[in-house]
């Protein structure tokens, strides 16, 4: 994607997102909330961009990318998919043991599932 390997689309994007969760929480009801989640988004933003020389936030910011940093990256997505795994199945079981149904935890479980055993199969036939 070579949008992505500008040094302007993370920070544009952050102040995008920002704005869409500003929107959310006006909704919502709550001004200072969007505020306050606009501000935090702006000043990711900001950092990113103006981020400089550092070797991490270019290749966050995607114009510092090579291989090393590409690897860098599966690792990190697989270790914050891990957690985010581990953290639906315990919030199912929790659930579970407050005598509810285990939503909207059984549908994110179910989707992680999905979506893994779909790209085995898919990277499978690929490789």
């Amino acid at each position: 994607m070579a949008a992505a390997r500008t040094r302007w689309f993370l920070p544009l994007f952050a102040v995008a997102l920002g704005g869409v969760v500003f929107a959310a929480e006006l909704v919502g009801g709550d001004a200072t909330g969007a505020v306050i989640a606009l501000a935090i988004m702006t000043a990711f933003g900001g950092a990113i961009l103006l981020g400089g020389r550092s070797e991490t936030i270019r290749g966050l910011r995607g114009d510092g990318r090579d291989e090393r940093f590409r690897r860098i990256d599966i690792h990190a997505t697989a270790l914050a998919g891990l957690a985010v795994i581990y953290t639906v199945i315990v919030m199912f079981v929790v659930e579970l043991a407050r005598g509810h149904n285990g939503e909207p935890y059984s549908w994110l479980g179910a989707i992680g599932g999905f979506t893994y055993i779909a790209a085995i199969i898919i990277f499978r036939i690929r490789g």
